[in-house]
């Protein structure tokens, strides 16, 4: 079975699997979810790393240091032309994207093939947060004297951009619900462990109180009235 935690800062992984769990989980009941005829078990067996996002990471590894050099060059070109504030704010700009990049990337590569929730949702909300804005600003604000070359190279680099955040996508809902499914399935189990075994004894039936047949957190702490805990015969 694969692993689906690391170690790493439990209070960001934790925060991480949280906003996972919420934003990418199917809203089903608990009936439409894990009905007996929808409870298969070899799903959690199953390996689900998602293909396109692996190709478009594969890929993206390559351009990316294609992308770098030809935005170093037109800045370069187009320096000392642009207001100071514009200057700072593309130097900025490029060194952050690029520094923060390699970490999405990262992220993206462990949490797609180990299905690994919280590095997938860091690598997403990095793509959606960051990435995607600056590169919106380089892209579109025509105050930064945008040259054809920028254009092409950006417009493709959107496109990566965009089709990874979509496929992540897709790969957190299939991963958050094989984990609803796998923590679903443990809880069945802990819960059946608190089932009577039937002992075959000669003239003996065994017949338990109700209460010792639900799970601790539903039992009460007061004495019930009239509560019988003999074993009858």
């Amino acid at each position: 079975m694969p692993v689906f935690y690391s170690p790493g800062p439990q209070t960001l992984r934790a925060g991480l699997s949280y906003v996972g769990s919420s934003v990418f989980a199917n809203n089903r009941t608990a009936d439409s979810d894990f009905s007996p005829e929808h409870d298969d078990r070899s799903e959690v067996n199953e390996l689900l790393s998602h293909l396109p996002l692996q190709i478009l990471l594969y890929f993206n590894i390559f351009y990316f240091p294609c992308w770098w050099a030809s935005a170093v060059a037109m800045l370069h070109v187009k320096y000392c032309f642009l207001p100071g504030y514009y200057q700072a704010l593309l130097v900025t700009g490029l060194i952050l994207l690029t520094a923060i990049e390699a970490t999405r990337l990262y992220l993206g590569y462990v949490g797609n093939l180990t299905e690994k929730v919280p590095e997938l949702a860091a690598f997403w909300l990095l793509s959606v947060t960051f990435q995607l804005p600056v590169l919106l600003f380089f892209l579109t604000d025509e105050a930064i004297l945008i040259l054809p070359l920028e254009r092409a190279v950006h417009a493709v680099y959107l496109f990566f951009l965009l089709a990874q955040i979509a496929s992540s996508f897709l790969a957190l809902r299939t991963m958050t619900h094989k984990l609803t499914l796998l923590f679903h399935l443990r809880q069945v189990g802990e819960l059946e462990s608190f089932h009577p075994h039937h002992h075959h004894h000669h003239h003996h039936p065994v017949t338990l109180s109700p209460l010792c047949s639900l799970p601790p957190h539903h039992r009460s702490v007061l004495p019930m009235p009239g509560e019988n805990h003999h074993v009858y015969h």
